[in-house]
């Protein structure tokens, strides 16, 4: 059909890539235009679509989606790891092309809801610590989702955080990292999918909001749903929240 979305899958033979790829063979406004991998030809499958989707490596995606939308190509990417700068050179460049585009840390719809609840709280309490839990495999760490959540928690607050700081440390590394007084944790061990919580304390009290990913399927409502918008809209989206269309913090 004519009104088909074309869609290139980049990293079609990963774990994520072969849900991906099973995702937009079941959906009748889409059909699978190339499924790219290390050694095939991304320019030559980029010609027979209108999307491409890049679930590979931090030192692929950037090329790739640059790539994409030279040819034309919409890009979402849901590969963590590019540098702020990286994601706004992509931004210009699909605005200057008017593809359209996306680079999104978190595909799964209930980590959304987890940020949004979190950045409620955030004016509530004193500290706030994020833990992050993914496979074994994962190149990147902390994931892209930690660090959107702890900026997207400095931003909701007034004031900075408080952060703890030990006077002794005999373990090197042991408080994890700091992204602007929110202390973030990497965990990596097979078994796990991802997983992300994130602890609020003050005075008496502690407060959990937490996302489990029990499967990859969790992020193919989200992938599907960029697939279209860009397509539709013609823009660039870096959060889940506004291809969903969900309001701004605070607004009426």
């Amino acid at each position: 059909m004519a009104s088909e979305i074309g869609v290139i899958v980049c990293g079609a033979l990963g774990k994520v890539g072969r849900t991906v790829v099973a995702a937009v063979e079941a959906e009748p406004d889409m059909h699978l235009a190339g499924a790219v991998d290390l050694d095939d030809d991304l320019l030559e499958a980029l010609a027979r679509g209108n999307v491409m989707v890049d679930f590979t490596a931090p030192n692929a995606a950037f090329d790739n989606a640059q790539a994409a939308i030279a040819a034309g190509v919409a890009p979402v990417v849901g590969t963590t790891g590019m540098s702020e700068d990286q994601v706004d050179q992509l931004a210009a460049s699909a605005d200057r092309a008017q593809t359209g585009g996306a680079v999104i840390p978190n595909f799964a719809i209930g980590a959304v809801l987890m940020m949004r609840l979190a950045e409620i709280a955030a004016p509530y309490f004193d500290a706030v610590e994020v833990i992050e839990a993914h496979h074994a495999t994962k190149l990147d760490a902390p994931s892209g989702t930690a660090l959107s959540t702890a900026r997207r928690l400095g931003a909701a607050r007034r004031q900075p955080f408080a952060y703890s700081r030990p006077e002794k440390v005999t373990l090197d590394h042991t408080r994890g990292g700091e992204e602007g007084a929110v202390g973030v944790h990497s965990l990596r061990l097979p078994g796990l999918v991802a997983d992300q919580e994130i602890l609020f304390g003050a005075q008496g009290q502690t407060l959990s909001i937490a996302h489990r990913t029990t499967s990859r399927e969790a992020f193919m409502p989200g992938v599907l749903a960029t697939v279209r918008a860009v397509l539709r809209q013609r823009r660039f989206f870096r959060s889940l929240d506004d291809v969903l269309g969900l309001p701004p913090l605070g607004a009426a």
